[in-house]
């Protein structure tokens, strides 16, 4: 009951995601190069309402994935968030009168189906935290990826591909702290909670910065699905290394988790690479 609680949460914290998505994508202009990688790119975006309504219904999808972190295991809540893409894509479709093809159908089914397979095959919801050096070390991980195009701005290192990993490096380690806030809130620890929520709204600034500058550089069907795959599943490959979890009593070890993740990853990324799509996301981060 409560893994089915916790989907319905991540279901409805990933429409709202994405709905302002679709909101912002309809205040689409292209900003001037000279704002690139910084807070001003932003500022100058929150001038303009839609967007800042996109914004806003972003923030609140915030409260269901909490709820969701509480009520499911992590690996289940993560690829139930991309389940908001398939909004994108209709609205994408309708939005540039495009086609829905097999391919597109076959990615949507790939969606549904790994993330009720995710959902069956999952261990019980009793993960611990491990050591307080481990988890740090896990934020800081993507978080360091995520910093890397500010320090290198202005270099040869400084490129289009840099800054899309660098965004979904971002928006990883977000998800990562929005994970540890929700443990740490429903564990009545709530100075922890207070630093975790401020450690995830500065990486998200930082990953908008970067996500909008990839598509000023990058085509919009490269920039998505990269940034749309790592902040989705990189989260999922570090797990082990923050969390414990019991895997032993998943059906089949977890070999119907990974078989649902490996269907939901691909039928991920080939929703992301429909021009709709990638056009939609592209239009709302610039």
């Amino acid at each position: 009951m409560l893994i089915a609680l916790g989907v319905a949460a991540a279901a409805a914290a990933s429409i709202l995601f994405n709905l302002g998505i679709v909101l912002q994508a309809l205040e689409a202009r292209r900003e001037p190069p000279e704002l690139q990688l910084t807070v001003r790119l932003v500022l100058v975006l929150l001038r303009r309402w839609r967007w800042t309504l996109g914004l806003l219904l972003g923030l609140a999808g915030v409260g269901p994935q909490v709820l969701a972190l509480q009520a499911a295991p992590f690996v289940v809540v993560q690829p139930v968030l991309s389940v908001g893409l398939l909004l994108v894509l209709a609205a994408g479709v309708r939005a540039f009168d495009e086609r829905v093809g097999a391919r597109e159908w076959l990615s949507v089914i790939a969606i549904v189906g790994g993330v009720a397979l995710v959902a069956f095959g999952a261990p019980p919801h009793t993960e611990t935290h491990r050591g307080g050096i481990d988890v740090l070390a896990v934020v800081a991980l993507p978080t360091a990826v995520a910093l890397v195009p500010f320090a290198c701005r202005g270099t040869r290192l400084d490129t289009g591909t840099l800054t899309m990993v660098a965004s979904g490096a971002g928006f990883a380690a977000t998800n990562i702290a929005t994970k540890l806030l929700s443990d740490d809130a429903g564990l009545g620890h709530y100075w922890n909670a207070l630093a975790w929520a401020v450690v995830a709204f500065l990486l998200g600034v930082a990953a908008t910065i970067t996500g909008m500058t990839a598509f000023q550089r990058s085509r919009a069907t490269v920039v998505v699905p990269v940034t749309t795959a790592v902040q989705t599943f990189l989260p999922i490959v570090l797990e082990p290394f923050f969390l414990r979890e019991h895997w032993s009593s998943a059906p089949l070890h977890g070999g119907v988790l990974g078989i649902g993740l490996a269907v939901a990853c691909v039928g991920t990324i080939v929703v992301a690479r429909t021009p709709g799509v990638s056009r939609m996301v592209a239009a709302a981060q610039r």
